[in-house]
């Protein structure tokens, strides 16, 4: 008898490229001049949120993230409440606020930092912190997706031609001064 074979792993279909992107963004306002710098982050955002997206709805909320960021609605939000009502969320978003002023500009290798700093500090597995961190940075409740998010916001902060947005610091004072 043979072995059974192994599943194959499919890599997630990327249905959009960075021109589609820039239709978006142009239709909502987030794109104002078409730069070399602007070019790079609609590539990066392709690439990173497009495999996240079944169609061009999804894509526009994914974009939305980025660009719109509002801690009050956050806060009123039922499903975030439930998030930051759980044990240890109140700690880990103090400790994530610390990494996150301590630091630079948030991308894939600065998020990894954040991360284990967290880790190192606090008793919570990575569901524990990831919850409050996409919460308090996305303003919503969900999964991986959120994370990629999170990677872009810095970049498309900093990128001419795009519409002003609120940094991840920006975003993480924000959120505490609502809090409070």
């Amino acid at each position: 008898m043979f072995p059974k074979p192994a599943p194959e792993i499919h890599a997630a279909v990327n249905l959009f490229a960075a021109g589609d992107l820039a239709v978006i963004l142009r239709e909502r306002g987030w794109l104002r001049d078409q730069t070399e710098v602007g070019a790079i982050w609609l590539a990066e955002a392709a690439a990173l949120l497009g495999p996240r997206a079944e169609n061009r709805e999804e894509l526009a909320h994914l974009l939305g993230l980025v660009f719109e960021y509002d801690a009050r609605a956050v806060l009123a939000s039922r499903e975030c409440q439930e998030v930051l009502a759980r044990e240890g969320a109140r700690q880990v978003l103090r400790a994530l606020a610390a990494e996150i002023l301590n630091g630079g500009p948030v991308d894939s290798n600065r998020l990894k930092e954040i991360v284990a700093g967290i880790k190192s500090r606090l008793p919570y597995s990575s569901r524990e912190i990831f919850h409050p961190l996409r919460v308090a940075l996305t303003g919503r409740v969900g999964g991986g997706e959120l994370d990629r998010v999170v990677l872009l916001i810095d970049r498309a902060a900093q990128a001419e031609g795009l519409a002003p947005l609120k940094s991840v610091r920006t975003r993480i004072l924000e959120f505490y001064a609502a809090l409070d």
